[in-house]
């Protein structure tokens, strides 16, 4: 149930929301740009770096259905202010850090919080606006997201570089204050929202889930992206077993009418699952290879970090821009032929990174390849989550969203470590160009998944599978091929 906000209170509200969805972007890009500096100043050995992203994606994967679910239970506006003021006070621990542990526990504290409040947008969207109205207030998550994703490696950058007030890399996480801050002031005009049936919290399931995403993701942080030792293959069959152990207590959760943390009717068919791994690769290639250019431009070549966001903001306007075109025009049109050209996009632009790469130094040519993989991403995001989303039924939407961010999530944990890793055993332009290669790897597997959605897409003339809103009063809603219909937006794309 909920209760509705007065009409011209609702876009101010929705402000919040988005403001909220960008300062977790936001973040992430920051600090990718300033991760050198933060070693080069606190010290540890150089290895530690990827966990300044993983530390905070780790717990975010792994806590997202949990905060989902907490949301229906508790209240979606209750749960979203507190994270919004948990996160506000992890960025200012964050900043004081004394230590570069310090700062990676900080960080993980960020990213639990960050798992309270992206899951309550989407229902708190649904609980302000009706009918056309919702497609307006959805539609618009995907250009602020492109805007922060734009501005996320500059402001790094340029704080970083501006040592403001001798503040160094620590003005990127006070940026934090003043817009937790303004969506804290803003959040009392949110609409309160819960499911009419309170679900349970899953503790067991939440625990199973934790556990195989550590198992599954340690080795590569800790093994320099080499899984052949015995430690390391042991966390990784003792995580699967325990993913093994999650899902057959989730399908007797169901049976037995018992609250889940997902809805096991998405895997009645291989669509769905196929979506997952296309999500964890895609995103864990894209995130996982930005910082290996980072790292390549201020630990291999010794460029400072304002010139390392500089060079990546043509990836970032390149996504932001074709993402935009896509979702307004292009996937209604075409349908998945624009996912498939996205990926087609995308490794011509990881191949031509790697030839930049060869070039050695700074090359003039990395900024235009790096275009071209951005150009990729956007293509590629909106027809794959519409695709993922459109073919369920209502009430596994929100279930299956969840999932999708969460594996996401998880992707690019495995994406930052593993690529990572792969550039640091040498640390120069061949270990950039072999992460390349890496990347290039995940992207055919990617192509072969997506098959799966193709596939089993209906469609009509090419158009995705749109969802429509059911609007107020309607318990069910029809999915059926709507051409015109605006594209689902990714729920939460790093």
């Amino acid at each position: 149930m909920s209760t509705s906000a007065p009409h011209h209170r609702r876009w101010a509200a929705l402000a919040a929301l988005l403001t909220a969805e960008a300062m977790n972007l936001l973040d992430a890009t920051i600090v990718q740009v300033a991760a050198p500096r933060m070693h080069a100043e606190l010290g540890g050995p150089v290895s530690a770096v990827p966990w300044l992203t993983s530390a905070y994606t780790l717990p975010f994967a792994v806590l997202l259905l949990a905060g989902a679910r907490l949301g229906d239970r508790a209240g979606r506006r209750r749960v979203f202010r507190v994270g919004v003021a948990g996160f506000l006070l992890a960025s200012l621990a964050c900043a004081a850090a004394p230590t570069l542990g310090a700062l990676i526990a900080f960080r993980a504290v960020q990213g639990a919080a960050a798992a309270l409040i992206v899951p309550q947008t989407i229902g708190l969207i649904k609980a302000m606006f009706r009918g056309e109205e919702t497609a307006r207030a959805l539609g618009s998550i995907g250009p602020v997201m492109g805007l922060a994703a734009v501005c996320g490696p500059v402001l790094g950058g340029v704080l970083t570089h501006a040592d403001l007030f001798g503040s160094s890399w620590r003005a990127v996480f006070l940026v934090n204050v003043p817009l937790s801050l303004a969506v804290l002031a803003l959040a009392p005009l949110l609409a309160e929202d819960r499911a009419p049936l309170r679900p349970g919290l899953d503790p067991a399931g939440t625990a199973l889930a934790a556990l195989a995403t550590a198992l599954l993701v340690l080795p590569p942080l800790r093994s320099g992206g080499t899984l052949t030792g015995g430690p390391a293959l042991a966390s990784l069959a003792t995580g699967c077993v325990a993913a093994v152990a999650f899902a057959a207590h989730q399908r007797r959760g169901a049976r037995r009418g018992r609250g889940t943390l997902v809805e096991t009717s998405l895997f009645a068919s291989a669509r769905f699952p196929a979506a997952l791994v296309c999500s964890a690769l895609f995103f864990g290639a894209g995130t996982g290879l930005t910082l290996v250019v980072v790292l390549q431009l201020q630990v291999g070549s010794g460029a400072d970090a304002l010139t390392a966001g500089l060079t990546l903001l043509p990836c970032s306007a390149g996504m932001a821009v074709a993402s935009w075109c896509a979702g307004a025009h292009l996937v209604g049109r075409y349908g998945s032929r624009v996912r498939g050209a996205g990926l087609a996009v995308m490794a011509a632009g990881v191949l031509a990174t790697a030839g930049a790469f060869g070039a050695g130094g700074h090359p003039a040519l990395l900024p235009c390849a790096l275009a071209v993989v951005g150009v990729g991403q956007g293509l590629f995001t909106p027809s794959f989550f519409t695709a993922a989303l459109a073919p369920l039924r209502p009430q596994e939407i929100g279930s299956a969203a969840g999932l999708l961010n969460a594996v996401q999530q998880f992707g690019t944990t495995v994406g930052v470590a593993v690529l990572g890793r792969i550039y640091l055993e040498s640390a120069d332009t061949a270990g950039a160009q072999r992460a390349c290669w890496a990347g290039l790897a995940a992207l055919a597997v990617v192509a072969v998944a997506g098959r799966a959605l193709r596939a089993s897409g209906p469609g009509r003339g090419g158009g995705p599978d749109a969802v429509k809103d059911p609007g107020p009063g309607r318990a069910e809603s029809e999915t059926a091929p709507e051409p015109a219909a605006e594209p689902l937006e990714a729920p939460h794309a790093r």
